[in-house]
Order: structure tokens, then sequence, then C-alpha cells
């Protein structure tokens, strides 16, 4: 099965979000006001970081290669066919990169903001 750009980009935000929940996700839950003992337990997840990591990248460099490299097969007339279309997903695919690379250096810039 050959992923496209879309279930790419669903899966480099998935793991994205994997490997920032040892750092991001307790600071926004305290955020909330949401506290808690149980909170402490989600940094068990930091050996699987560099996993969740590998991942992301992977998504991330296979959706640039659906959008970039290869050439969609559609027919004309298709969604996929309009130019508009694809440079539509080609600005939402940067924002997402812009928004995983945030997520991803957030361990590492956190100490800069406390």
């Amino acid at each position: 099965m050959q992923f496209g750009a879309r279930e790419s980009m669903i899966g480099g935000v998935l793991a994205a979000i994997g490997a920032s929940l040892c750092c991001v996700v307790p600071l926004v839950l305290l955020a909330l006001g949401i506290g808690g003992a149980w909170i402490a337990n989600l940094t068990a997840l930091e050996p699987y970081r560099p996993v969740f990591i590998g991942l992301t990248v992977l998504f991330v460099v296979l959706a640039y290669r659906g959008l970039y490299v290869t050439a969609p097969a559609c027919a004309p007339g298709e969604a996929c066919a309009d130019p508009v279309t694809l440079n539509q997903q080609r600005s939402v695919f940067w924002i997402v990169v812009a928004l995983l690379a945030a997520l991803l250096a957030f361990p590492w810039l956190a100490p800069l903001f406390y």
C-alpha cells in the first residue's frame, strides 16, 4: 500500500504528539489547571521519544515526496489535477512542518521560558 501526502502528514502529526507527550502535555495540562501525581507518569514515555521523532521525520519525508517528487496520478478534471489544490496542499504541508518542528524542539527550548 502506498501512502499519499495526506496519510503521511497525519502519521507525522500523531508521531510528533507521541514524541511530545513527556514534555508538552504535562505543561498544557498544568496550564489548564489540571494537576495531580499521575501527570508525573507521562515522563515515563521519555525513553520512546527518539522512536517517535524518527517516525515523525519518516512521515514528513513521505509527505514531501508525495507533494514534490512524484507526479500525482489522476485523471484530468479531478481535484488533484488542479494546480490551486496542489498549492494549497503544499502550503498546509509547510504550516504543519513548522508546527511539528516547534513540538519536537519544545524540550530543548522550554528551559528558556522558565
